[in-house]
């Protein structure tokens, strides 16, 4: 064993090792959600200086066939489509530039379509596109050229204030996966309503500081390409996480610097949300325990919604707690932003600074949860619901009653959720308890009559499951049952079992 350690690693040379066309397929599986990868889009034509963006859904009658991504931005040449189509391409980002790494147009547009096309024509250049086919992209990174002509057309559909009216670029996504295969029976409109209510909430949150700007807009709009029927066409509007009408404590909203040896001081805008909001702002992100904690712009734009990035544990009694960051315009190793710009990364370094964190009038960051424990815990005694802590439901519950339960209950901390899940069991039995697996198990038999005829889940028959939830959840508190709950059980078992027998008679003689 020698001790003679080299601390440079020495090389004989360097040789070029191309990508291989599989990168394609890596960069689509980076599993970008539907509206965040739509966000992505926006963000790029933020950057080229847009002020109006439209998102355009194409239907043909009950069928879905294209989106679209349109803005009035400053647009690209020829030259510059090849480098914004090139896998890994930087434009040459400027210091407030929402793009990062030159991956977003592509890998955001092929992780949902197959096919991604960029038309785009500035004051100076003619109209000039680049296609990509997945398809094509992975055997090669072959990039096709699209036909001037139509690249014209393109470009003049949305011509006259439609965004475009001198520059601009078209984003034009084919093969969308997501796309209803079949939208007879109401399907397609289903569809859109549920797909457009989402995007609209996430781009108003996550670019609400762009969108309360008198010169930024985002439409949303669907237009039947036979008939050219315009079915909805509605502006976006900001959601604001910090827009609450009157603040939980009257001396907050309190600015605490955190100083981090290798970046300077981190500016924290903490703020106490109106306890017991019902307003989209506030309900906008996640469940109570997920809307908590930092919320991280990047010049402007929101780049993470709550989680305290294990400086703590999120709990129930913080759910009021809001903090504002805007991190640092110079790249760092303090914070490291995800490549779907959906997160960040921060290191021990700032979570260690947050604990000597303090503001001008000597209060530290500290103080400020506190006060927004106080303020929690306050709100529920004057409305007189101070509400026994009970364990959280978990898998097989909808996301919706997990939420409410938690909205409306402290959680035990440190606590295995209860699960709930069909299992065959004796007929005799509409449920059985396992404690050790903390889980509730509802008899498989009777399913079918308590769905009534629609298709089972793990997240299915929410009525059922949270009444069962409200039954049992004490049960799992305790190591045994006494008498008196033994014999709850059996009453609640007897009735349950009835009525779900009545359920599957009624659904024979239906038939």
């Amino acid at each position: 064993m020698t001790h003679n350690w080299q601390f440079d690693v020495p090389t004989a040379g360097s040789k070029r090792l191309p990508p291989d066309a599989r990168y394609m397929e890596a960069l689509r599986s980076q599993g970008y959600g539907f509206e965040v990868a739509i966000a992505d889009l926006v963000d790029n034509s933020i950057d080229a200086g847009a002020k109006d963006v439209v998102i355009h859904f194409l239907r043909d009658g009950d069928q879905l066939v294209s989106l679209l991504v349109v803005d009035d931005g400053v647009g690209m040449s020829d030259d510059q489509l090849d480098v914004a189509m090139t896998v890994g391409g930087r434009h040459g980002y400027n210091a407030n530039a929402l793009g990062m790494f030159g991956t977003g147009l592509k890998s955001a547009s092929l992780s949902h379509a197959s096919a991604v096309t960029v038309v785009s024509t500035t004051k100076r250049t003619r109209s000039a596109g680049r296609r990509w086919l997945m398809e094509r992209a992975v055997s090669g990174f072959e990039c096709d050229i699209v036909e001037p002509g139509y690249a014209q057309q393109l470009i003049d559909r949305y011509d006259n204030a439609r965004p475009i009216l001198w520059q601009g670029t078209v984003v034009r996504w084919d093969g969308v996966k997501d796309f209803p295969k079949h939208g007879g029976g109401g399907q397609t409109d289903r569809y859109l309503h549920r797909t457009i209510n989402k995007l609209g909430l996430h781009l108003g949150l996550h670019l609400h500081r762009f969108l309360e700007r008198d010169d930024f807009n985002i439409t949303i709009a669907v237009e039947d390409v036979r008939t050219g029927t315009i079915y909805m066409n509605f502006g976006v509007e900001p959601l604001n996480p910090f827009g609450y009408p009157v603040s939980g404590d009257h001396e907050y909203p309190r600015r605490f610097k955190a100083s981090v040896p290798s970046i300077g001081d981190v500016a924290l805008d903490a703020h106490i949300w109106t306890p017991k909001s019902n307003l989209d702002e506030y309900k906008a992100v996640g469940s109570v325990l997920d809307r908590q904690g930092f919320y991280f712009y990047r010049h402007d734009r929101l780049v993470q919604a709550g989680g305290w990035n294990n400086f703590r544990q999120p709990e129930q009694h913080l759910a009021l707690a809001r903090v504002a960051i805007d991190l640092p315009s110079h790249p760092n190793d303090v914070f490291r932003l995800t490549v779907k710009k959906s997160g960040v990364e921060a290191s021990p370094e700032f979570t260690s600074a947050l604990e000597h964190a303090s503001e001008a009038g000597g209060n530290t960051f500290l103080t400020y949860l506190a006060a927004a424990d106080a303020t929690y815990r306050d709100a529920r005694k004057r409305a007189g619901t101070v509400r026994r802590a009970v364990v959280p439901p978990g898998k097989g519950f909808d996301p919706a009653v997990r939420e409410t339960i938690e909205d409306e209950l402290p959680l035990l901390q440190h606590e295995e959720p209860i699960s709930v899940r069909w299992q065959r069991l004796s007929n005799e039995f509409f449920f059985e308890i396992d404690r050790e697996d903390r889980t509730i198990i509802l008899n498989q038999h009777y399913r079918a009559a308590i769905l009534g005829g629609r298709r089972g889940g793990l997240n299915d028959a929410p009525l059922i499951k949270s009444l069962m939830y409200m039954l049992l959840h004490q049960v799992f508190e305790k190591e045994y049952s006494g008498s008196r709950e033994k014999d709850n059980l059996q009453l609640w078992q007897s009735i349950l079992v009835s009525a779900a027998r009545t359920e599957l008679a009624r659904g024979a003689d239906d038939d």
